[in-house]
Formats: structure tokens, C-alpha cells, sequence
């Protein structure tokens, strides 16, 4: 439907649904994997009609996911949350917006007051602006609590040490010459990436992989290690082991035995110019995670290579940037899915479905004092306290950044729907409300000028200082506790999981027949 020429060959979805002058062409940028895929949304009477994309050599070239191009469709479904929402006696009503904010507010104070700013957090979703997450972190703290976090599906939560990022520009995959891949379904979770690594592999370059079950990638794999994901570590130290066999010099473990396939992979990435070690979703969200970016590491430094994380969400590298992580003994999101709060603001997420916890995430935060939900969605209604109506990205301005660090600014294509509002504002008033300090701002870019600390439009990129894969040493193996957590390509976020058509198609239906089963 990209390539036709003439633009006779159209989607199921927008078929007969309009013709195409009718239709306003306004861009935007992706708000699912990391990529930050520019878009076309195309626009009637204020609806979304259909999503194509917008040529950008150096992000997504001429391409989009299928996510990108179908998940509009859970943007006027009945799932919509268009008004406010407070629960009464264990019934739902709509009320109006000042109502809410200021049960919000007396809840949040009574809170504090009783049990201290430490029994408030926010868990935020990585799918949400820069905007809205820094002025989640903002309002959390400026109460006094530093619980605010947005690894919801880690295993793992390390000190921050620089933010962790894809290692290397985007357009950079398609001219690697040698790729290792640690924990991940390349095509699936990462498709645009797959795609240049595709182009990579058609001009030469060997790529080697690392997952717990065989991936089927479109692409030639010259060397492949399939072994549970608690083995990782000791795979990572063979090559590691083989590489410095290889090459003379001292091995981090001499314990460590170095077998044909972890050779065959060494001796890979110690050829070529071009190479990369990249850790997918698994790997990021491993109970071993910073030992497996400590092995990466070193295999990088000792054959030329860059490390990087394939990034899981639109704003993964963003959320990293606006400090969306505790610190000074805040807690993280294992702690506050477990029961740490006793009032929880979420922004545009949804445990059950988002979180490492699932199912225990509900249940620790039905028994909070308060908990808020911001979502486009009526979502987290059997836990939550309040509903707030906030608008998805096809209704607000603000910037996601990809997994190269890139800030990519948008403005809302449509007006929103019902009595939604955007997030920023939410925050903004209800900050207002609490006397927190700090809440002036007008516009979105206001808010950007403050996360960036730059006026708004001038940094374009995440400071080279910040973007850091480094660890500081190898740490000692530690036992694996169960698989990663990794979302199915149609699981990922709110959006995608509300598109019928993405539901439909065969990952969507393995994916919930697995969560059955």
C-alpha cells in the first residue's frame, strides 16, 4: 500500500472510508518502539483517517511498523475515556474537571499529611512525552517523595550512570559489517531496526545472535546461540573468553571455557570495520542485566565494536533524560508494584498489561489509600480511585526521543476528544493546586525549555556527555531469577493493544493465547 504508484491499493481500515483529497496531511512522530518513525496522519473533520509515513533518510527512511500505520485505530474506540471519573461507594461517575483535580489534591495531601511525601510515587510509561514525564518527576518531587520510576518491566534496577541508548546513530545499522544481538526478536520488537540490519546482511555483514528460542529475522543469521535466558551471562563470558584467546591477551574469567559457537562468534567480531554488540528488550530487562552490559562491554572495547541498547519504547532514552528513575532512597517500580504506596499516580499506564508484576501489580495497588490514573482510556478502573482524561499523541504537542537520542518535537493533529486534556496540563493544574513551585508554564515547549534546560527548539539531540553504555566493572555472577518480562509486538502499549486490527493478526492471538495458557 506504500509502494503503489498511483495509490490505488489501499488498507482494509481507511478503504471506503474517504477519499484522499478530502484528507489533511499533518506530521508527527511514532509514540511506539524507539525508533521515532516520522509520520504522516491524515486527517477529516477532525479524525484520524489513516497514518503513512514521512521520508526521514537519517530515522525510518521511507518505512513505518505496522503499529505505526494501524494503531490509530484505538483512538476513537469505545474505550475511550472522554470525561473525568471519580469511584463512589465502588461505583463509577463522571464529573467535571475541577471536581477531580481537587479530589485528587485532598487525597495527595491527606496522604503526605498522614504517612509522610514517601508513600507518593508515580510510575510513568516510557510511551509518554519528555513533557509529561518530566512533569510527573517534577510534581512527585516537588511534594517530597522521590518514588518515581519508569522500569516498569525491569528486573533489575541499577544506580543511574548515563543514560543507556542505542550506542550509535540509526542510519549507521545499515552499513554494519559484523552485529552480535543479545535478547531479542529483532523483526518484532525492533522492526525498522531489523530492516537496516537487513540491508546490512545484504551486503555482507555476519550477524550472530544470542536469544532463548530461534527468531525467524528475514535475514541471514551466520552464527546463533539458543540457550535459556539465565545462561546469557556465561555465553557473553565465552565469547568474552574468546575473543581475548584470540587475540593474546588476558580474559576477564580464566574459569570460563570457550566453546565452538562462542569461538565462531568471537572470531565474527574480530573482523570487519563496522560492528556493533546490541542488547534487546530481554537483555534490558534481565535480572543479570548490568552484568550482561558489563560482558557486552568489554567484548566491545577488545574487538572495535559500539554497544548500545536497542531501546524499548518511543521515549525510553527520553524518560532517562527527564530523570524519571528514583534517587536518595526513592523507590523504584518493583518496590512500589509490591505494595510501597500508599497513594500512586499513573501516567499512561497499565500494570497488569505494562509491568514485570501483572496481575500482583493490581492487586498491591488496590489496597493504596489513592490511586490516580491518567490514561486516553478507561483503564486500571478495578484499582483506581480517579480517571483523568488525558489526550494520546495525535491530540497534544510535545517530543519523544529515540534510541539514538534524538528530540523529535510534535503538535496535536486533531482536537481532543470529548472533555480530554493534554497530560502537561493535568500535571500543570494539579501541581497548581498542591502549591508546588516551578508550575508556570503556557505551552508545551515551555516545558521542553525546562526539561532540556535550553530554550525550546534549540538542543536537538541529548547531550554526548549523557549518553553513556558504560559500566564500571565486570560484576560478579549472580543466579538469573525467571524469564525477562518482554511485551509481544501487539502488547506493547495502550494503543496498539485498542487496534482492532493489529488484535487480529496472528502475533496478536499467539501472544494472548500464551497469557492464557
Amino acid at each position: 500500500i506504500d509502494i503503489c504508484p498511483v495509490g490505488a491499493l489501499t488498507s482494509k481500515p481507511f478503504r471506503y472510508s474517504a477519499r484522499t483529497w478530502e484528507l489533511s496531511r499533518r506530521k508527527s512522530v511514532s509514540p511506539h518502539d524507539s525508533t521515532g518513525a516520522n509520520l504522516i496522519v491524515q486527517v477529516k473533520n477532525h479524525k484520524v483517517m489513516r497514518v503513512v509515513p514521512f521520508e526521514n533518510e537519517a530515522v525510518n527512511e521511507c518505512w513505518i511498523a505496522d503499529r505505526d500505520r494501524f494503531s490509530y485505530e484505538a483512538l476513537n474506540s469505545d474505550e475511550r475515556l472522554t470525561q473525568p471519573m471519580l469511584k463512589q461507594g465502588g461505583t463509577w461517575r463522571e464529573v467535571d474537571w475541577q471536581t477531580a483535580l481537587e479530589y485528587v489534591a485532598n487525597g495527595l495531601r491527606c496522604v503526605r499529611n498522614d504517612h509522610g511525601a514517601g508513600a507518593i510515587g508515580a510510575l510513568v510509561s516510557p510511551h509518554s512525552t519528555l513533557e509529561e514525564i518530566y512533569l510527573a518527576g517534577a510534581l512527585v518531587r516537588g511534594l517530597g517523595s522521590e518514588n518515581i520510576d519508569y522500569r516498569l518491566r525491569n528486573a533489575e534496577f541499577p544506580a543511574p550512570s548515563g543514560i543507556r541508548w542505542l550506542g550509535t546513530s540509526i542510519a549507521s545499522l545499515s552499513t554494519l559489517q559484523r552485529v552480535l544481538v543479545v535478547g531479542s526478536n529483532l523483526r518484532k520488537d525492533h522492526p525498522l531496526f531489523a530492516q537496516r540490519i537487513r540491508q546490512a546482511a545484504r551486503h555482507g555483514c555476519a550477524v550472530s545472535a544470542i536469544n532463548s528460542e530461534f527468531f525467524d529475522w528475514a535475514m541471514p543469521v551466520t552464527h546463533s546461540l539458543v540457550l535459556a535466558s539465565g545462561a546469557w551471562e556465561q555465553a557473553l563470558a565465552g565469547v568474552a573468553a574468546a575473543v581475548a584467546q584470540e587475540k593474546g591477551v588476558q580474559a576477564p574469567d580464566d574459569t570460563v571455557q570457550v566453546g565452538d559457537s562462542a569461538l565462531a562468534i568471537a572470531r565474527s567480531l574480530l573482523g570487519g570495520e563496522r560492528k556493533a554488540v546490541l542488547l534487546g528488550n530481554a537483555a534490558a530487562h534481565h535480572a543479570q542485566a548490568t552484568q550482561l552490559l558489563a560482558w557486552a562491554n568489554w567484548i566491545a572495547e577488545n574487538t572495535g565494536a559500539t554497544v548500545g541498547y536497542l531501546t524499548e519504547a518511543a521515549n525510553t532514552v527520553g524518560a532517562q533524560f527527564a530523570g524519571a528513575h528514583p534517587v536518595n532512597g526513592g523507590l523504584n517500580a518493583a518496590q512500589m508494584l509490591s505494595g510501597g504506596l500508599k497513594a500512586a499516580v499513573l501516567l499512561n499506564t497499565e500494570p497488569f498489561h505494562d509491568s514485570a508484576a501483572g496481575a500482583q501489580a493490581a492487586t498491591a495497588l488496590a489496597g493504596a489509600e489513592m490511586v490516580v490514573t491518567l490514561s486516553p482510556f478507561k483503564a486500571n478502573m478495578e484499582f483506581s480511585d480517579v480517571l483523568l482524561p488525558i489526550a494520546p499523541f495525535t491530540e497534544t504537542s510535545g517530543s519523544f526521543v529515540n534510541a539514538e537520542g534524538r528530540i523529535q518535537s510534535f503538535h496535536a493533529v486533531v482536537r481532543p476528544l470529548g472533555d480530554t486534556r493534554p497530560a502537561w496540563k493535568v500535571l500543570r493544574v494539579l501541581a497548581n493546586l498542591l502549591g508546588v513551585p516551578g508550575f508556570d508554564f503556557e505551552t508545551s515547549q515551555d516545558v521542553l525549555a525546562r526539561a532540556t534546560n535550553a530554550p525550546a527548539g534549540t538542543v536537538m539531540q541529548v547531550p554526548a556527555a549523557q549518553l553513556s553504555n558504560a559500566v564500571k566493572a565486570v560484576p560478579a555472577a549472580t543466579a538469573a531469577a525467571g524469564e525477562p518480562v518482554v511485551a509481544s509486538i501487539y502488547q506493547l502499549d495502550g494503543l496498539v493493544r485498542r487496534s482492532t486490527s493489529l488484535q487480529l493478526t496472528a502475533d496478536a492471538r499467539m501472544a494472548r493465547e500464551g497469557v492464557a495458557a
